[in-house]
């Protein structure tokens, strides 16, 4: 790469090597064209107002990729379903969310990215909501040139991978939950789980279809999960009733059903005492009663990668002890905090 002082009118097409500063004076001081920049025929008038005559620009020797072609290469190699790019600026390109959902990043990748020399790639955690135009990402390197070969070495490693970062979207799952526990089920209490279920399920856009009570009865309960499911369910609720106590039955109707039990205690907190099963390819959640008074818990880790159509396992669970710990802050910021951030 050498540096070279040309006429602005033969800089078409070349790199800028250094910034130009504008000035009017009592309004504003700053860049008026900044380095990296690739010289257009419409700025030669602009340049020539803030006095340049001649400038200053970079020219690439053999090999060399300018940093504005490298990081859209880089952006294009490891973007994929649901994602858009940006127009590279001062080096940098954005990769954001073309539809609402549920964002996946593979983190080795990432890494393997980043562990090529002059490349960056930053993101937001995987399995994290984000909306229609969110920035996910972004991806930079840090001189004005690069070396061909390591915008190749980018490529090479990210055409070993599909999806490298990319949006699952939603589905609008039909859930049915039941509710269990002799002292709602006999009216000694109010039911106060339904409510918040029902605006959780909402809150996720999935389909709420109703609750029905049950009490410690694990062949009622496992009754009511299978005439959910033979109803059209594709995803069914059991709360409370969760914990170890010898009248807490849950779990063991969950069995009943048939269902193949995933887990049986999770390591997050709140929700150590969660339950995954599947009975016919649906997924028959075991909600304990922190779902009810804790405003975010492990629900709100495991409800959305459902209904972006994972079937999760135990390794998925075992996982989650990393960032599983919700602190209960007094004003809950999630998902803008650590929980669920493995």
């Amino acid at each position: 790469m050498a540096m070279k002082k040309v006429k602005v009118e033969d800089a078409v097409g070349m790199v800028l090597g250094h910034d130009l500063t504008k000035i009017v004076p009592g309004q504003y001081k700053g860049p008026a064209f900044r380095k990296g920049r690739i010289i257009r025929q419409e700025d030669i008038p602009h340049l020539k107002d803030i006095g340049k005559d001649h400038i200053f620009l970079l020219e690439l020797g053999p090999g060399q990729v300018h940093e504005a072609e490298a990081v859209t290469r880089i952006a294009s190699a490891v973007a994929g379903k649901n994602i858009v790019l940006t127009e590279a600026a001062e080096g940098r390109v954005n990769l954001k969310a073309a539809e609402s959902g549920l964002l996946k990043v593979k983190s080795e990748t990432v890494a393997a990215v980043n562990n090529v020399e002059h490349a960056v790639f930053s993101t937001l955690h995987s399995n994290r909501l984000v909306a229609e135009g969110d920035l996910v990402a972004g991806i930079k390197v840090i001189p004005l040139v690069v070396e061909e070969a390591m915008v190749a070495a980018v490529e090479a490693i990210a055409g070993e991978q599909e999806d490298i970062i990319s949006v699952v979207p939603l589905r609008s799952l039909k859930v049915g939950v039941v509710i269990t526990g002799n002292e709602v089920y006999y009216g000694r209490i109010e039911d106060k789980f339904a409510p918040v279920l029902a605006e959780k399920v909402a809150r996720y856009g999935a389909t709420f279809l109703g609750a029905v009570n049950r009490p410690d009865d694990a062949g009622l309960i496992a009754a009511a999960i299978r005439q959910w499911v033979e109803e059209g369910a594709e995803l069914v609720i059991a709360s409370g009733g969760m914990s170890v106590d010898p009248d807490d039955v849950t779990p063991d109707a969950i069995r009943q059903t048939g269902a193949e039990v995933v887990c049986y205690g999770t390591p997050v907190l709140p929700g150590a005492m969660f339950m995954l099963a599947y009975l016919s390819g649906t997924a028959i959640l075991g909600m304990p009663a922190c779902g009810m008074y804790s405003q975010t818990t492990v629900f709100d880790l495991i409800f959305p990668r459902l209904l972006a159509g994972e079937r999760l396992g135990r390794r998925d669970f075992a996982a989650m002890g990393y960032g599983g710990l919700c602190t209960a802050c007094k004003s809950c910021a999630y998902p803008h905090c650590p929980f669920g951030k493995g």
